[in-house]
């Protein structure tokens, strides 16, 4: 897991439309980076569903919510449109789950992220994580609302 303090990795990534995202693009915001398993699973569809309605506070609070997961952009805009959410997801698609490595989430053998958040400032510093401490249990809306006020 990444620490609290160090420079965030920067990536380039696609999201759930095809376009090219980097964390630089939020150069000067507070970003929490939602590392997930996969689409579709049940637990990952309760994690982003119970997210987004709590994006009008973390909005509050200046933090943009951004998903990360080993799938490709067309499973994540299937999954968007699926959960009817408007959060961003970013496919580690290729080289697989090369920016969860770079952030410390990536679990071997399974070959998927693990269920982390990653607050990275304003700066491009990471000033918050949480891990769960497994695939199986997701951080709820107040783990994540917690982190966002850091």
């Amino acid at each position: 897991m990444i620490a609290v303090g160090e420079p965030a990795p920067d990536f380039k990534l696609n999201d759930q439309d095809g376009e090219e995202v980097s964390l630089a693009d939020f150069a000067g915001r507070k970003v929490m980076l939602v590392f997930y398993p996969l689409d579709f699973s049940p637990v990952c569809s309760d994690q982003l569903s119970v997210y987004q309605e709590v994006k009008p506070e973390l909005a509050e609070g200046g933090v943009e919510l951004v998903g990360i997961s080993v799938d490709s952009s067309y499973a994540h805009k299937a999954f968007q449109e699926k959960l009817a959410i408007d959060t961003t997801l970013l496919a580690d698609f290729e080289p697989k789950g090369e920016v969860a490595r770079a952030y410390g989430s990536y679990i071997d053998g399974p070959g998927v992220a693990n269920r982390t958040l990653v607050l990275v400032d304003e700066d491009g510093i990471v000033a918050w994580t949480h891990e769960s401490p497994s695939p199986g249990e997701f951080p709820g809306s107040d783990v994540v609302l917690q982190g966002a006020a850091q």
